[in-house]
């Protein structure tokens, strides 16, 4: 297609302990094609293995949020070329931003929040950023951070800052919920829900350098 940018993000997800529990892959299919942004939807690509296509850093940042909130998965994601024309299907897809995807969630089993980043050295690297190496080092260090706030949150956490997120004031979330304000601020603060949105920014920002010689 026309106007295709040169730089993707690949994100393959592995479900953790997956012999000794349910099937999560319906359930975060399902919430990952809420998300804007996707090239190419995320699918089951071989047992308890998800994947999709973005070239969106915010999108990218949406798909750990979600990973994340579900806890049974670890992500891996990889940033370089894709071969085109892009097929209708992941599975179908490939290139050096696939490869870099396969060996960041392989890596992932020995990281401190089961999330990793790969980028394709030569092709990223031969964008405007001279210091490719250590930009990707410090996305997927903001990465583990938001990962590791997330993670903490309990589902009232989830509910006001799902709320939060749509615009509503403190004030009107703690109305929906059915709570004080006060209750509600005490519920985003123990939720992150600042530092979250400031790491949740921050990533993006360091995403979109990665891709920066789209």
């Amino acid at each position: 297609m026309k106007g295709e940018p040169s730089i993707w993000f690949v994100v393959t997800a592995d479900q953790r302990r997956s012999r000794r529990s349910a099937d999560a892959v319906p359930a975060a299919l399902d919430r990952l094609s809420r998300i804007p942004g996707l090239r190419l939807a995320f699918e089951r690509t071989a047992g308890d293995e998800i994947q999709g296509l973005t070239a969106r850093p915010d999108a990218v940042v949406a798909i750990v949020r979600e990973l994340t909130r579900l806890r049974s998965w670890r992500v891996g994601i990889g940033v370089g070329p894709v071969e085109s024309p892009l097929p209708a299907s992941t599975r179908q897809a490939r290139g050096p931003a696939y490869v870099a995807a396969r060996t960041a969630v392989e890596r992932t089993r020995s990281t401190p929040t089961g999330l990793a980043l790969e980028a394709d050295r030569d092709s990223v690297a031969a964008g405007p950023y001279s210091d490719a190496n250590g930009t990707a080092q410090r996305a997927e260090t903001a990465l583990w951070l938001l990962r590791s706030v997330l993670s903490r949150r309990t589902q009232e956490g989830w509910d006001v800052a799902d709320l939060l997120a749509t615009g509503m004031t403190n004030q009107r979330a703690a109305a929906h919920l059915g709570i004080s304000p006060s209750a509600a601020s005490q519920r985003a603060g123990a939720a992150g829900v600042a530092v979250a949105t400031a790491g949740e920014a921050l990533a993006a920002g360091l995403l979109e350098d990665l891709g920066a010689g789209r």
